[in-house]
Formats: C-alpha cells, structure tokens, sequence
C-alpha cells in the first residue's frame, strides 16, 4: 500500500481535523496513481456548486494510454457523503482552509485522499517551530 504524504501541508497550516475522501478518476489515471503516484505539493479543495474538488494535484500521464488531451492538473471531483460535504461547507465560513495531506490506496484497492481542515500558520508560529527543532537536536546532539 503506497502512501503519497503532502509534506508542506503539516509546515503551513495547524491540522483541526481530518477526513478520507474517496476520489473520481479515469481508467488511466488510476493505474497512474498506483504506479507512479500523485503530487499534491500545491493541492487544495475547492467546494463549487454543493461538490468539493481537489484541485492542482498533478496525475502523471499512464504511458501506455491514450493520452491525448489530457490535462494531468484538472480538477477531480471528491466523494464525501452528504453530511461530510455539509460540514466542510459550514467549517468553510469559518475561514478555515482544506488541504489534501495524502493519497493511499485503501485494503479494497480504492484509491483515497485524506484532506484536512485546517488554519494557516503565521510567520511567527513557523519561526518559532523550526526553533524548537534545533533546540532539539542539539540537547539530542550534546547529550
């Protein structure tokens, strides 16, 4: 089971909560996921219309399909039950952001993304983290 983790999301926003959304892709996006993987460095979810999208997560092209006219940063439609999308929705006027935080393929073979609703983190929090960490490392390091 692969697991393609968005490594940036964790350094930019505060993590408030997580769900697993299922995803829509093509034949051919599919096995490119499973073979080659998905990018989801500079992915987000857009709500349009009552349906939530993952949009700019890059889907390599699979090279032994027909691959004319494919767009690999189209946007993807998620598959959330009523009731997720409705909360997103609601959380959503709270200014909060929802990012993608990985893409894995579930015991069954389906392909799921788990995205979170999260806060940017300022400036200053990021300073401060990246701080703490080498303090860190040089008690580990010193003793």
């Amino acid at each position: 089971m692969k697991k393609f983790i968005n490594r940036q999301a964790k350094r930019r926003y505060h993590i408030l909560a997580k769900l697993e959304a299922g995803i829509a892709l093509s034949g051919a996006e599919t096995k490119s996921v499973k073979t080659r993987g998905i990018q989801l460095q500079e992915a987000m979810v857009q709500i349009r219309d009552g349906e939530a999208f993952l949009v700019n997560a890059v889907i390599a092209p699979y090279p032994y399909a027909r691959n004319e006219g494919y767009d690999p940063r189209r946007p993807r439609k998620l598959l959330l039950k009523k009731s997720q999308l409705a909360w997103l929705i609601s959380k959503r006027k709270e200014k909060l952001t929802i990012v993608p935080l990985s893409c894995y393929t579930n015991q069954r073979g389906w392909i799921k993304v788990e995205i979170a609703l999260a806060k940017a983190k300022k400036k200053v929090d990021r300073r401060r983290e990246i701080k703490e960490r080498e303090i860190k490392r040089e008690i580990k390091k010193w003793g």
